[in-house]
């Protein structure tokens, strides 16, 4: 199956824009339908409010083989009715949310003859699809379903296949539980009274990957992070958990140097087998950083 007539809703924004392209160089033509104009974007552009559908862009709806939705949760699931109220049968609708629990129930919900799958880029639009894992959700599969994640593989994604509960359970860890922690270490930085200056200048690598780390959150979008905290039904339970092991952490610290040891063994055991090549990326991390002036490679 080929998808020569594409919709791609939300292409004014990095993961919309960056299927639509990938999509044009596959020999598509994308239609963008968005809320804002487009620029110079060689992409055709059609501005409307995909919830509400006018004339112009109903008939692009009707005749596309794929629709993808890359618009924001509530927005998407309130497309889902009329998107699919127009989609022809066996036209495939694909959405990029960063939750797909939701999604899925509201398919569910409705007696449609349309293929469906959950795509989720796990990574910036910017550093490109080309070895990246790229989590592919499953409702209502199909030969064009089949056909977009042979696309996807095409442009050098890692696919990852789950289900809905295994996507929004592993994301909480992955996404919610880490932007968390990387947030609330730069929260706490202020209440230290420390000049961020000098810490740059005497830091040992793992507190300038930190610090990296951190300025790589604040170059995103505020409204994606949150999204993902307070869309993600796991979320909370990450962030609790991340409260709970700090609490962990301080009595540990307070029995002695034996709760530490114990504590080592357990998170051992947790990495398993794959502690040693965990161990391996962060020796070349550690490189990267010392040739960039990061102080002490053994700290």
């Amino acid at each position: 199956m080929t998808f020569r007539r594409c919709v791609v809703v939300g292409g004014g924004g990095a993961v919309g824009a960056m299927f639509a392209d990938l999509l044009r160089q596959s020999g598509s033509d994308p239609l963008i339908v968005d809320l804002v104009p487009g620029g110079t974007d060689p992409v055709r552009w059609l501005v409307a409010d995909i919830t509400d559908p006018d004339p112009a862009s109903a008939e692009a709806i009707t005749r596309a083989d794929l629709v993808l939705l890359a618009v924001h949760e509530q927005v998407a699931l309130k497309a889902v009715g009329p998107v699919t109220d127009l989609m022809r049968p066996g036209a495939v609708l694909a959405d990029t949310l960063s939750v797909k629990t939701r999604m899925a129930a509201e398919l569910e919900a409705r007696a449609i003859d349309i293929q469906h799958v959950g795509l989720n880029p796990m990574f910036a639009p910017a550093a490109g699809m080309p070895g990246r894992p790229v989590a592919a959700v499953v409702t209502r599969d199909g030969p064009g379903v089949t056909a977009l994640l042979g696309l996807v593989e095409r442009w050098g994604g890692r696919l990852v296949r789950c289900t809905p509960e295994q996507h929004d359970r592993t994301t909480a860890a992955s996404q919610a539980l880490t932007h968390a922690m990387i947030l609330s270490f730069g929260l706490a930085l202020p209440k230290l009274g420390v000049d961020v200056e000098q810490l740059t200048a005497t830091a040992p690598p793992p507190h300038l990957t930190l610090l990296a780390l951190l300025a790589r959150v604040l170059d995103g979008s505020p409204e994606v992070y949150e999204e993902i905290q307070r869309v993600n039904p796991y979320a909370n339970a990450a962030r609790q958990a991340l409260a709970d092991g700090l609490r962990a952490f301080t009595s540990v610290v307070d029995d002695g140097e034996q709760g530490l040891d114990a504590t080592f063994e357990d998170l051992r055991r947790l990495m398993g087998t794959g502690l040693g090549e965990h161990q391996k990326r962060c020796r070349e991390v550690v490189r990267i950083i010392h040739q960039t002036g990061g102080g002490d490679t053994n700290q």
